[in-house]
């Protein structure tokens, strides 16, 4: 659209300033036939002069077809296909209308945002890091469209999420390799952006602490959840004097960087270390030794997601009671790149 949204714009102001009567307004929004390629024009004119936008949430709840924007951040991103593959399937299976769109196509996020909300969506499945910008959530409450967090670890009280217990699964990962016997433990941090990275750090110092374990500095690095970041971080650790005798990654896509990078220096896994990951992501069964890692299940996640933006679409008003916070179940995968350590 050319013109500038106004908000009390309405379906009978485009009737009135095309000269034509609402219902064949509503036949043009909706993509009737039998309307005249005049009236149609003129229709679109008027629609795109005055900058109106139809309700999405009204339009759900009369056709019963909900329009939910999907968001996605990193292309790279392993667990990419599993995301939209749970979104796909699910918007086959209730009949709503996904609108995917790339952040990475768009100067900054919020204007793939604007472009969603422009395109009429009633709710919007965020993941991270847009999940936990409270300028994007106060972007899309402005235009009364409902936000769906996917995978956050602080969820707001206001905003329906589908999330795990990032603390808890990397408290179950640092105990699998205390239990093993591992002391010398380091950690490979997320991007500092997602919130996922801090409950992930949180949930492994806890729990070395509780086992009366300290965590050197140098145990500690940076990454992004990116197989480069792990490259690097890797080659940090591995190059210390007194190297770790088990690395854990903040996700798969670094934990197989580590792995390639032993690999690289003749390092054995995992007689001389151990290397674990987390998310259980397809790389995680496809490099060798295969990853021992925290399985989520993002598709059934994406699937969740979708599903209750479809709900909050299709509501007329706000409605507390169809805001809900999910908690997905982790499993620890155990598989051949974690053992005791060399005596």
């Amino acid at each position: 659209m050319s013109g500038k949204r106004r908000p009390s714009v309405t379906l009978h102001d485009v009737a009135k300033h095309a000269g034509v009567s609402s219902m064949t307004v509503s036949r043009v929004i909706n993509d009737y036939a039998f309307i005249s390629e005049a009236a149609r024009a003129k229709v679109l004119k008027s629609i795109d002069e005055l900058g109106y936008r139809p309700n999405a949430v009204a339009r759900a709840t009369r056709t019963g077809v909900a329009q939910v924007g999907v968001l996605y951040s990193n292309p790279n991103s392993s667990n990419l296909s599993a995301f939209l593959m749970g979104a796909f399937r699910k918007a086959g299976e209730i009949g709503c209308q996904l609108l995917i769109e790339p952040t990475a196509a768009h100067p900054t996020s919020a204007r793939a945002v604007v472009k969603l909300i422009d395109a009429g969506v009633g709710a919007v499945v965020l993941p991270p890091p847009l999940c936990d910008d409270a300028k994007i959530l106060k972007l899309l409450a402005a235009a009364g469209v409902e936000p769906v967090s996917f995978a956050t670890a602080r969820p707001s009280p206001g905003v329906t999420s589908v999330a795990i217990d990032d603390f808890e699964g990397a408290a179950m990962m640092t105990r699998h390799l205390i239990e093993l016997g591992h002391v010398d433990i380091a950690f490979v941090r997320g991007d500092p952006s997602h919130s996922t990275s801090t409950r992930r750090e949180e949930g492994f110092r806890a729990t070395m602490a509780q086992a009366g374990l300290a965590v050197a500095d140098a145990y500690v690095v940076e990454g992004a959840f990116t197989y480069r970041s792990g490259l690097t971080a890797a080659s940090q650790l591995l190059g210390l004097r007194r190297r770790p005798s088990a690395i854990f990654a903040s996700n798969d896509d670094m934990a197989a960087a580590v792995s390639a990078v032993a690999h690289g220096m003749g390092i054995a896994v995992p007689t001389e270390l151990s290397i674990a990951g987390f998310d259980d992501t397809p790389v995680a069964s496809t490099i060798w030794p295969q990853l021992t890692t925290i399985h989520q299940p993002i598709a059934d996640m994406a699937a969740t997601a979708v599903d209750l933006a479809a709900g909050l679409a299709r509501r007329e008003s706000d409605n507390d009671q169809g805001r809900k916070h999910v908690l997905a179940e982790l499993t620890l995968v155990v598989r051949q790149s974690t053992a005791p350590p060399a005596s």
